[in-house]
């Protein structure tokens, strides 16, 4: 029930904002893309949570093999539909042509920022399940979803856009880096909602290079490696 809560309250807060938002540049808003980005999120929530414990956790472990397995599995059938498209969700090794000469220095930069906070804040405990975990699940689970299908989604519902360090940005690709930031620090439990800013700007922020990249590039590859990397190293130092 408290994941059920939360989730309503994200919702709400997405559909009131993007609301507010679209009616400020309406010729440019599709209001059902907004309810579709939001049903997107529902899907993947249940699918993480293993539909909020019915179904039963068949791997086990320490981690949430299962529950991301699924959501992955949901995000590339959902992502397939010929409405949609993997080539146009990033799903692609293929890179825009000269965008890597661009994109390293920045993917770099992003590997040295997680470096300097496992060096400021220690590594945390490791073994191999948590290390195995960390260099695949959360970039082949997480990026697709929000780099890929959600801001696909979000940029149908906000088309206007405005060109910024070599890339076209809209309203879709900050309201990813939000909800993004939200799944990590936003939550219900006891009864009151909890809220934590250190955590929503650790996720939040390095997912707006992650949309640079996914943006140069038209591809995921970077994204997915650098998400891994990051989550990683902490249990590697």
């Amino acid at each position: 029930m408290n994941g059920l809560i939360g989730l309503a309250a994200t919702l709400t807060i997405l559909l009131m904002l993007g609301t507010a938002m679209g009616l400020a540049d309406r010729r440019n808003f599709s209001p059902r893309w907004l309810l579709i980005a939001a049903l997107l999120i529902a899907v993947n929530d249940a699918c993480l949570t293993r539909f909020y414990g019915w179904l039963p956790d068949l791997i086990g472990g320490e981690w949430n093999w299962q529950g991301k397995l699924m959501a992955l599995a949901a995000t590339l059938v959902l992502a397939g539909l010929p409405a949609l498209g993997w080539h146009r969700m990033g799903l692609t090794l293929a890179q825009t042509p000269g965008s890597l000469k661009a994109a390293l220095p920045i993917a770099a930069a992003y590997c040295a920022f997680f470096v300097a906070i496992a060096l400021v804040f220690g590594g945390d405990k490791a073994d191999a399940e948590a290390i195995g975990f960390q260099l695949t699940m959360p970039g082949l689970e997480e990026e697709p979803f929000y780099r890929g299908l959600l801001l696909f989604a979000l940029d149908q519902a906000f088309q206007g856009r405005k060109r910024l360090l070599g890339v076209d940005w809209g309203w879709g690709a900050l309201l990813s880096c939000w909800l993004f930031g939200m799944a990590h620090a936003f939550g219900y439990s006891d009864g009151s909602f909890s809220f934590e800013p250190a955590i929503m700007a650790l996720t939040a922020i390095p997912s707006l290079i992650a949309v640079w990249l996914r943006l140069r590039t038209g591809s995921l590859v970077l994204p997915v490696a650098l998400h891994n990397f990051g989550n990683a190293f902490s249990f590697l130092v």
